[in-house]
Parts: structure tokens; sequence; C-alpha cells
């Protein structure tokens, strides 16, 4: 899978998508608008996520498209529930914003969460429950 913020981004350039009183239909409309599969969906929230590696770091990309709108300087918690572990990553830079989209009450959100090599093989989608992204006062359930 391969995540693109600027794809992302300009995927919802066009306004002809939106229908603001459906939630579901918004949720589809981001699902087909974006390249790649959906990682995880909570109510107002699509998570696109996948491990990446960097000079020998370990991180997960996370791309959340949606209602969530936030901008913090005291980072964020993705906490992960799986079959038989629960993992919390912390993101890898305390300050971050969303951004707006031009498609009416959407926002497209970029954190970096680090992960440990060992942990790097839990990250599936066919082994997590949940995850619960939590910054400043709010906090998104997503279900795999």
């Amino acid at each position: 899978m391969k995540l693109s913020f600027n794809k992302i981004r300009s995927a919802f350039g066009n306004k002809d998508n939106t229908n603001d009183s459906n939630t579901d239909n918004q949720i589809e409309d981001i699902i087909s608008s974006v390249d790649g599969d959906p990682f995880a969906i909570s109510e107002q929230n699509v998570l696109f996520a996948k491990t990446s590696e960097l000079g020998g770091y370990f991180y997960v990309i996370a791309i959340i498209v949606g209602s969530f709108k936030i901008k913090t300087m005291k980072g964020a918690k993705l906490d992960i529930k799986g079959k038989n572990f629960n993992l919390i990553l912390n993101s890898d830079i305390d300050e971050f914003q969303s951004d707006h989209s031009n498609v009416s009450n959407r926002y497209i959100t970029r954190i970096d969460f680090q992960i440990e090599e060992l942990d790097v093989s839990k990250f599936d989608k066919n082994t997590i429950a949940s995850l619960k992204l939590q910054t400043k006062k709010q906090a998104i359930v997503f279900n795999t």
C-alpha cells in the first residue's frame, strides 16, 4: 500500500463528492477517493496507516481523513489493542495540525508514531481489534 499525502489532499479538491447530511456517504466518499485501502474506520473518520523504516528507526505513518481537526504542541498517543497484545505508541513529534480540505467538514491529519522493531510485525490489520487515537482533549476509536 502506498500512502501519498499529496494524493489524499488532491482527492478532496472536488466539492461535488460530499453529502454533509449523511455520515455513511462521507466515509464511503473518503474511501473511494483515496488510493489504497483504509486501515481502520471510526464514525466520522478514516485511518490510512502503514509502517516504515528510516535509518534504523521504525515508525507508523498514520493519516486521518474526516472530521478530526487538531492543532497541538502536546503530541498524540495511539493505543493499539490486538488479539494477544496491547501497544501504546507515542507520536514522533509533539507539534502537528490538521489541514483543511476543500470538501466541507473534512480535514487531513498526518501523525507519525514511533514503534519498536520487535512490534512492527504486530501492526497488522488482521491481528488488531481496535486503535484509539488520543490527542489533547480528543479521543477517536477506530475499528479494523
